[in-house]
């Protein structure tokens, strides 16, 4: 079985492409390298996997590139590819947003009608499409209310797949993953910039009061529903990925401490324009159609990548400084 990955460089990309390969498939993985964050990060993310010999990489921009001669001969996509980042959406940036969120998404969706292999197409959305819907937990039934333009970007996107479906019978299913994290996190994201932070003994940049919750997720745990969709989601659906739990950022400062075994201090800063107080996922139509369950513990997964951050970064006898 051959599976398309876009953004297959990517945080969640790369530990998808992994379990494919350990799983025995075969994988096409298109990234197209984009610098919103450096090259090494990405490139360490698939060194295991270049060389190996089910997996092939292709360098090219989802937005530009013919994708028929691959789909046609794939039997399922994962599209992971997007332009990252809520903060970074605003202003001048909004059309890269555009272009890599939807008009990417809409070239792969009207390639992929020709396609007639293809059992599954897997779109991964986020919860930033809640934005400040009214419901806690969200549920997929929720009305979406994004206060991002990166928000509306995926929800775009979202919306695109249930038109290809609804029109042209394309089989997509789409999870709204909830805050990733863990080892490979991508450095613009809270727990990387955190532990990055505390490797370096200088203070972590808390926005608003703290109180605000995150649902965090933990990587593998996303991997799991990625897997879980392909075998068992329903075309035209949409799930929530969540880790079943939610904790405030203050709670988050003492498990810091707990398990980097350092000092932690704390810089307060302004509340950040398209930054939603709660996210808290609802998945229980995950557990009945996905069988999905999160796994991961909080606090270990913290560790997981903390150790993975000490790696990123740290040199003995040497200043912190970025590799590359």
């Amino acid at each position: 079985m051959t599976i398309l990955v876009t953004g297959a460089a990517g945080f969640i990309g790369s530990a998808l492409c992994r379990r494919l390969l350990e799983d025995g498939l075969t994988v096409v993985g298109l990234d197209n390298f984009a610098d919103y964050y450096p090259r090494w990060m990405k490139e360490r993310n698939i060194a295991s996997l270049r060389g190996t010999r089910r997996f092939t990489l292709m360098e090219a921009d989802l937005a530009a590139v013919d994708l028929r001669p691959v789909l046609k001969k794939s039997e399922a996509v994962f599209h992971l590819a997007a332009q990252a980042g809520v903060r970074s959406s605003w202003g001048a940036q909004f059309a890269v947003y555009v272009r890599n969120n939807i008009e990417a998404t809409q070239r792969l969706l009207e390639a992929a009608k020709e396609a007639r292999s293809l059992g599954k197409i897997i779109f991964a959305s986020s919860s930033s499409v809640y934005g400040l819907t009214r419901d806690l937990p969200m549920a997929e039934s929720s009305v979406p209310r994004p206060i991002s333009p990166y928000g509306v970007t995926k929800l775009a996107a979202e919306q695109l797949c249930a038109l290809y479906h609804a029109n042209f019978g394309l089989p997509t299913v789409s999870l709204r993953f909830f805050t990733v994290y863990g080892p490979g996190q991508r450095p613009d994201m809270a727990f990387h910039k955190f532990f990055k932070a505390i490797l370096a003994g200088q203070s972590l940049p808390v926005y608003g009061n703290g109180r605000q919750t995150r649902d965090f997720t933990y990587v593998d745990d996303i991997v799991d529903a990625c897997l879980a969709a392909l075998r068992r989601g329903k075309a035209g659906g949409v799930y929530n990925i969540g880790g079943g739990h939610r904790e405030t950022l203050n709670r988050l400062i003492s498990l810091f401490k707990r398990v980097c075994g350092r000092p932690v201090r704390v810089a307060r800063e302004g509340n950040q324009k398209g930054d939603v107080p709660h996210t808290f996922a609802d998945i229980d139509l995950a557990r009945r159609e996905l069988n999905f369950g999160p796994k991961m513990a909080l606090e270990e997964g913290l560790r997981r990548e903390w150790e993975w951050v000490r790696d990123l970064y740290e040199e003995p006898a040497a200043p912190l400084r970025d590799k590359g």
